[in-house]
């Protein structure tokens, strides 16, 4: 059964296919595509991705030196046993341009998992653990033409607040009438 983890080695090789699905997909303008362009060419040594893998551990630190424009952020990942499924960011705070155009939370399902109730369930799963970072309302953002998306953040409760540019922008109540929040690894 999926269940969010903190970012691990232990998802390595199924963490590298879903890359490569995403860069044949043409990924861009996302997280994924961040860490593509960032950390892709280190991944396949075992001691690059371990690389990796710590750096995201220790963004979610506030001592943690960063650009003038970033802000802590837990990164979750989204795994079935050994593969990986998926990604969901949880920013701390925000931001001006996090408040116009991207939000507390971002996700990423792999393309091959995609359309199996993925990121409807990452999203209400992350709610507790964003309110207890002190998220409550949660802002998502979405292309305006990005179905999923639409339904999956108005599924969790998601009120449509306006557009700006190209992005529709929600907020999603992460507080009492949640479930549990989740066993994160």
């Amino acid at each position: 059964m999926p269940e969010f983890v903190l970012p691990t080695v232990a998802v390595q090789a199924s963490f590298l296919r879903a890359m490569e699905e995403f860069r044949a997909e043409g990924v861009s303008d996302s997280q994924t595509a961040a860490w593509i362009d960032a950390f892709g060419g280190d991944w396949s040594s075992e001691a690059g991705f371990a690389r990796f893998v710590a750096a995201l551990r220790e963004d979610e630190l506030e001592e943690t030196p960063r650009a003038a424009n970033r802000v802590p952020c837990t990164t979750l990942w989204w795994v079935d046993g050994a593969e990986y499924l998926g990604r969901l960011a949880i920013r701390h705070r925000l931001n001006d341009q996090l408040l116009e155009l991207g939000g507390h939370i971002g996700y990423d399902v792999r393309p091959s998992r995609r359309c199996e109730g993925h990121a409807t369930a990452m999203l209400r799963e992350s709610l507790p653990h964003a309110r207890s970072l002190g998220v409550d309302p949660a802002l998502l953002t979405c292309d305006h033409d990005n179905v999923a998306s639409i339904r999956v953040i108005e599924s969790a409760g998601g009120v449509f607040e306006d557009r700006r540019a190209d992005k529709l922008r929600y907020w999603v109540p992460t507080g009492p009438g949640r479930s549990q929040a989740p066993v994160v690894r």
